[in-house]
């Protein structure tokens, strides 16, 4: 069930497309770096803004960090209102029931193909801000030695460099694990892709909005995007690991949570209606 929901992902317009659509922010960043004088001169500014315009290997993580606070959780949104709802919306989920498969096990292969969908998109928004900023934004070493300047200032190597970008591309995977659990919850509740959506990213915008809240001080701690940006942290020398467990720890939280109340939900849905 897995692979056939894995297949269906793959297939889809709606997959490819809004991987395009991520895209094209970073590309457009890239370009107007490369072609204006809108950054900071090479050695001046912010330390790592001035080592990714110097190395444009480094410009995967700016795309990360463009992409993660608005436009990757809409797209996880979209992917995953549609995973049920769009099911309903074709008619075609009490076909998919009749075959000799639980409702637990189509629900696990639906989260599987939005988690798999997470995974693919960041990857390519890696892959391609790395070819574009090899491109656009200088090739040569930004310090003697191959060394590169961390956000605390510091110097790292080119193998802390390595290893921090892969841990760092392992937790932007993980922070949308909880977008993607809300928008499957919902997506069980609606028989509307859209609305499932909407829904979502409603609640992304009330968790945002909260965040800037004196009056929430207490909430802020467990809001679904309170820690996405701390890969960040990863960078910083020594790295501190504090926003960066807390940030996986909920996640993973509203993973069970989410998940859990999808269950319970589509397990007693009626799909005949």
């Amino acid at each position: 069930m897995i692979r056939v929901e894995l297949s269906k992902m793959l297939r889809r317009p709606l997959t490819w497309v809004t991987i395009a659509a991520l895209n094209a922010l970073p590309t457009l960043v890239a370009v107007l770096l490369a072609l204006t004088d809108l950054g900071p001169r090479p050695g001046t500014g912010p330390p790592f803004l001035s080592a990714v315009l110097t190395d444009g290997s480094l410009f995967p993580l700016a795309a990360l960090g463009i992409v993660l606070p608005l436009f990757l959780p809409v797209a996880v949104a979209v992917v995953g209102g549609d995973a049920i709802a769009g099911e309903v919306q074709s008619d075609t989920l009490r076909y998919l029931l009749v075959r000799p498969v639980s409702r637990l096990r189509l629900l696990v292969a639906k989260l599987v193909s939005v988690i798999t969908f997470v995974f693919l998109a960041t990857l390519v928004v890696a892959v391609v801000a790395y070819v574009e900023g090899r491109l656009l934004l200088g090739k040569a070493p930004p310090t003697p030695g191959g060394t590169v300047v961390s956000v605390s200032g510091s110097t790292l190597t080119q193998t802390q460099m390595l290893e921090r970008s892969a841990m760092a591309f392992v937790y932007v995977v993980l922070a949308m694990l909880g977008v993607a659990a809300i928008a499957l919850m919902l997506s069980t509740m609606t028989d509307s892709a859209v609305a499932a959506a909407l829904g979502t990213i409603g609640f992304l915008v009330a968790s945002t909005v909260l965040l800037g809240l004196d009056a929430a001080e207490a909430l802020k701690p467990y809001l679904v995007t309170r820690y996405w940006l701390a890969f960040i942290d990863l960078f910083r020398d020594p790295i501190r690991w504090r926003d960066v467990t807390h940030g996986v720890l909920a996640q993973l939280a509203y993973l069970v949570v989410f998940a859990g109340a999808a269950w319970a939900n589509f397990a007693t849905r009626d799909v005949n209606r």
